[in-house]
């Protein structure tokens, strides 16, 4: 696959931002991704208006193994073994004479010494806390290529793809029912409530004396009737 040069047509975008666009195709792993995309540039498509986009993404720790003594030694004399090998190549170069050589295989010593030493300090300070080697690792769950919307029709045939899978829509809510309106009663007089009935005129025991309320109602009861007898 080819690397896009620095000065293309997306040198003036600014970073970071996500694509625009319509989706061409999803694979679920980035290999496949990149093999379309190799595709599309074997075809002549402006592959500089492609997107490649990892959907769900998870952070993944791979067990590669676990620590002890021995290897931890052997790891950092190697480490170590390197960086004296890169020195000693300086020295070398910049200095050669007849014991440059002697130089750079002690420097290759030196280094794997060095390195060993740090390496075994650093294990014996964490060893109760991690005895395990791993990789870390983030993935995705789907890769999709994003193209402008004027070249998706193109790559999609290029790539001999139908149209992808369209985003689910909302879920749509049904709109409330109106109230019922209550049933019109009889012409445009109002309801009237059970409970809301007229008081029963009190009846009277001659035989047993008034209460002041009972007297307050016979002597109302007698107003209105000398006021009827009158009209």
């Amino acid at each position: 696959m080819s690397t896009q040069s620095p000065f293309g047509g997306r040198l003036g975008r600014t970073y970071p931002t996500l694509p625009t666009g319509e989706t061409v195709a999803s694979y679920e792993t980035y290999l496949e991704a990149q093999a379309a995309v190799d595709r599309l540039a074997k075809a002549e498509f402006p592959v500089n208006e492609l997107s490649i986009v990892g959907h769900d993404l998870t952070s993944v720790e791979r067990i590669t193994g676990t620590l002890s003594w021995g290897r931890t030694a052997g790891g950092g004399a190697l480490s170590g073994a390197w960086f004296g090998t890169f020195l000693g190549l300086l020295f070398f170069i910049f200095s050669p004479s007849g014991t440059s050589l002697g130089v750079l295989a002690a420097a290759v010593l030196i280094g794997a010494g060095f390195g060993m030493i740090f390496a075994v300090v650093s294990y014996s300070i964490n060893r109760r806390r991690r005895d395990f080697t791993s990789v870390m690792q983030v993935l995705a769950t789907r890769y999709a290529i994003i193209a402008d919307p004027a070249h998706v029709g193109r790559a999609r045939q290029v790539l001999g793809v139908t149209d992808a899978a369209a985003p689910p829509s909302p879920a749509t809510t049904a709109p409330p029912a109106a109230p019922t309106p209550p049933p019109a009663g009889d012409g445009d007089a109002p309801a009237r409530d059970a409970t809301q009935e007229e008081p029963e005129e009190r009846v009277i025991d001659p035989s047993r004396p008034l209460t002041y309320g009972e007297a307050q109602d016979a002597a109302r009861r007698a107003e209105r009737e000398r006021g009827a007898a009158e009209d």
